[in-house]
């Protein structure tokens, strides 16, 4: 095989890769790591490391900053106004023991393999083929197939995640990005409109142009190029002071509101409903795991200790604001401030001072995210599925600079001309699909070891488990209310409840966590499965097939330039096979003990 750029070397050179792209896919697609290769030859290829510098309160303190800014101060107004009403205390409820059961699986990975990739090296390591394949000794007979083109799947299905990862980290800190304009308007006294310019030529939702938002984004870039750790210290001083505000925001809302607001709208026709909402900052924390000092102690109580305390909140926040207003009076871009704008009874200076706290907020949700967005990136260019430029750690700041510098600049791009309105509902989809699919991945990992475990009677539990929830969320959605949909949901249920029974007494675990582990497995991430399947159920068809078309795009590269790329840097020896070979290493790698 040619040199790592071999593919790439000449246009005669590409053509003739692509024209070998069905044999590379079935090569290279379904190709898999181990925790191992994750921990120590993937994590060398960005050269210089990311060094140990945060610790549980650095976590606690991100995934503060992470969820509450962007969930609360930007998405909030737009979700009473327009979807849950008063029921957003609820659904942010929902979202929130959701989010929780994501963290355990997510902090099980996190514990086990502390490396910045998150979900997308989550998923590189955990499906494999396995030696008890029931199509093996069929395909051992023919020469030209042997058990690499029946893997579940691997490289392929961990870029797909990625990309739809990184696609969502972009555009909701576009979204939060533009949500910041809005609110240092309310600060001073000037409508968002005005700081906007309009291009009456470009199209509906992308036709103003905001020049703050960019300048936000520009910003932070330069500042999570620095160094992690003077991000933690500005996210920490930042999220300090944006806690005061909330407190604040709380205090004022329940005092000055009234009850009546939860129960009657200002015009009776307007019905409050549901909200999806998939909150996503702990992601960003789990990617720190590799610069986290002890992450057997720390990550557990950083990450779920986040979400714990940002569902409090949120749950409070959204309860005082309902107080405040009906919800079809609430302003959908920056609802807590134009509560108080223009009141005559002596509080209208409140509207400005949240305003500060909510600015406050939304920079240290950019911060995290955008701290997220590039560890990712970092690993999917360990995996080579990407330039190799992307993987590069600067050896003065130790920080993912290129991929910082680069998706800095994206998002500074997409927020300048994209509304708020076109970016909400997509940013929900990515996240809850990464949480179902790391909620799936948990549970394969803990029931299957590869090279000596049948993986289908796990595999048939997710898949029956997952059309079951599927079943339930379009009864819940489609039939209309009645006996025969109380008897449909509950039928289900029960079926759902007999699939995890059945499964957890007939099938035992094949490993158990050294560190720590989910609790009472396989329940917890069966729940989140069935929950995240619930929320995503519950988004329009628009959010779907924008999805779906982003979902495409990472494909269509996937086939034409990751798998050529990934397949030249298996003939260097960057990348090993893990197809025939993954049997003895997974094996090697399971026997040895990561203390970290």
């Amino acid at each position: 095989m040619g040199s790592h750029d071999s593919s790439f070397s000449s246009l005669r050179a590409y053509l003739r890769a692509v024209s070998h792209t069905p044999s590379r896919l079935a090569r290279r697609a379904v190709s898999v790591s181990t925790s191992y290769e994750e921990m120590s030859r993937v994590r060398a290829r960005s050269g210089s490391t990311m060094r140990k510098t945060l610790r549980w309160y650095d976590l606690v303190s991100f995934g503060i900053g992470g969820m509450v800014g962007a969930g609360v101060f930007v998405t909030t107004g737009r979700a009473s106004h327009v979807y849950a009403g008063p029921a957003v205390v609820l659904s942010y409820a929902i979202a929130g023991f959701c989010a929780l059961l994501s963290a355990f699986c997510y902090t099980e990975f996190a514990v086990d393999m502390p490396v910045a990739g998150g979900a997308f090296s989550y998923l590189r390591v955990t499906f494999g083929p396995s030696i008890h394949h029931p199509l093996l000794s069929f395909c051992r007979l023919i020469p030209k197939l042997d058990e690499s083109h029946f893997h579940f799947t691997g490289e392929f299905a961990a870029f797909i995640t990625g990309a739809n990862l990184v696609i969502d980290y972009v555009l909701s800190n576009a979204a939060v990005a533009r949500g910041f304009t809005a609110y240092l308007g309310s600060v001073i006294g000037i409508s968002s409109a005005k700081w906007r310019l309009t291009v009456p030529s470009f199209p509906e939702g992308f036709n103003r142009i905001d020049i703050v938002a960019v300048a936000v984004v520009l910003l932070i870039t330069i500042v999570i190029c620095y160094s992690t750790r003077e991000s933690s210290v500005v996210n920490m001083i930042l999220t300090a002071l944006h806690i005061l505000f909330i407190v604040f925001v709380i205090v004022i809302g329940f005092w000055r509101g009234n009850w009546k607001n939860f129960t009657e709208p200002g015009n009776p026709e307007n019905p409050s409903g549901f909200f999806p909402r998939g909150a996503a900052g702990y992601d960003a924390v789990s990617t720190m795991a590799e610069e986290v000092k002890d992450p057997v102690k720390d990550i557990p109580v950083g990450v779920s200790g986040s979400v714990i305390i940002v569902t409090v909140l949120y749950c409070l926040m959204a309860a005082s604001m309902s107080k405040l207003l009906p919800y079809d009076m609430i302003d959908a871009e920056a609802p807590f401030s134009a509560a108080f704008n223009g009141k005559s009874d002596g509080w209208g200076w409140v509207s400005r001072v949240i305003g500060v706290g909510a600015s406050f907020g939304i920079l240290t949700s950019l911060l995290v995210a955008m701290l997220g967005q590039a560890r990712y990136m970092c690993v999917i260019g360990r995996s080579n599925v990407v330039p190799t430029w992307f993987a590069r750690v600067h050896p003065r700041t130790s920080t993912p600079v290129n991929a910082s510098a680069f998706l800095g600049i994206f998002t500074a791009a997409i927020a300048l001309f994209t509304d708020l309105d076109v970016l909400l509902n997509l940013v929900s989809i990515g996240t809850l699909f990464v949480f179902y699919m790391v909620a799936n991945a948990v549970i394969y990992r803990r029931y299957v070891v590869t090279g000596t475990t049948n993986p289908w009677p796990t595999l048939s539990f997710l898949c029956s488990f997952s059309f079951t929830s599927i079943m339930f969320t379009l009864i819940w959605k489609f039939v209309p209310t009645g006996k025969a949909k109380a008897g449909m949901l509950s039928a289900c249920g029960v079926i759902a409840v007999a699939i995890l029974q059945l499964f957890q007494c007939m099938v035992p675990q094949a490993r158990k966590p050294e560190f720590w582990g989910v609790p009472l497995m396989p329940w917890i991430p069966s729940i989140s499965i069935f929950l995240n399947v619930f929320l995503l159920g519950a988004l329009d068809g628009p959010s779907y097939l924008r999805f779906g078309f982003f979902s495409v795009i990472a494909v269509l590269f996937y086939v034409f330039y990751s798998v050529h790329a990934s397949y030249d840097a298996e003939g260097d020896g960057s990348l090993s096979q893990k197809n025939g070979e993954i049997h003895a290493e997974s094996k090697e790698s399971e026997d040895q003990s990561f203390k970290v």
